[in-house]
């Protein structure tokens, strides 16, 4: 069994984002530029979002935050997302998820300028990520990918079960699997016997929010996990979906909780903020 090292790929990924920030700096005087919307005070949110501008900063990536009230309005917001839209200095906006019930997501993500949608998540960039054309990629699928990728693990005609349907993970990821020309199952809460559906998976995501979701009787031997869930016990300590120390002998591969798709998330994040930069560079030639 090999540990996919998410923590020390993010690393290496982010002192390449370093090094081309540099080099746009030095040649083209552009300093990349990210603009996040965190609304209300979330614990999770919040720690999310200092691990974002803290990677920024070590990047040498412009970052700004701009904290709302959970009781702001959604015209407000979009006030707000037109200003950044027009801003030059900012190449790109993401909206921290989940918004309180007043506002509408959708409405608020269809608002960045898709050129600034460094999150993946603008209708625009889904559709061509969906018809496998050059588009932002959502960052965590496109972590679980590089982190494949740096493993040398192919998943061409691989078996691949995802379990969880979301926007921001489950849906994208199926896309991107698709386009690399494996074979998708995606499950949900309402799959039925879902232990038929991970037994047949040579690469297993999981991203469902639900701890100990996966035992070992669900795994085939060899298989591929890859355990996108976050959830913290009552006793503090952070796990997956993935019952880790039952299942970790039965693959081959396994990604940690922590250490392994969460680091990619905002290594990749970076990644599309400085390919949005670069954009900025040639619309400005123009």
């Amino acid at each position: 069994m090999t540990i996919l090292d998410g923590k020390a790929l993010s690393n290496k990924i982010k002192e390449e984002v370093k090094v081309e920030v540099e080099e746009l700096q030095k040649t083209k005087h552009i300093t990349p530029g990210l603009a996040v919307i965190l609304v209300g005070n979330d614990p999770a949110s919040s720690t999310y979002v200092g691990m974002k501008a803290k990677s920024c900063k070590n990047a040498g990536i412009y970052s700004v935050v701009h904290e709302m009230p959970d009781t702001i309005t959604q015209d407000e917001i979009l006030d707000i997302i037109d200003r950044m839209n027009e801003n030059p200095s900012l190449d790109g906006i993401l909206v921290q998820l989940p918004l309180p019930p007043q506002v509408d997501t959708t409405t608020i993500l269809e608002a960045i300028d898709p050129r600034k949608d460094v999150d993946g998540f603008h209708p625009y960039n889904v559709g061509r990520m969906v018809s496998n054309l050059d588009a932002f990629l959502p960052a965590t699928p496109f972590g679980v990918m590089k982190l494949l990728e740096e493993y040398k693990i192919d998943v061409l005609g691989k078996n691949v079960c995802i379990i969880g349907s979301s926007d921001i993970v489950g849906k994208p990821m199926a896309a991107l699997m698709i386009n690399a020309k494996a074979t998708v199952e995606i499950c949900n809460s309402k799959t039925k016997d879902l232990k038929a559906h991970t037994l047949n998976a040579d690469i297993l995501i999981v991203a469902a929010g639900r701890v100990n979701l996966i035992t070992p009787d669900m795994v085939k031997d060899g298989a591929i996990i890859i355990d996108v869930g976050i959830n913290r016990l009552e006793t503090g300590k952070l796990v997956g979906d993935v019952n880790y120390e039952e299942c970790k002998d039965k693959c081959s591969y396994i990604t940690p909780v922590p250490g392994g798709v969460g680091p990619m998330t905002i290594a990749m994040l970076l990644k599309n903020t400085v390919k949005a930069a670069k954009l900025r560079e040639k619309r400005e030639k123009k």
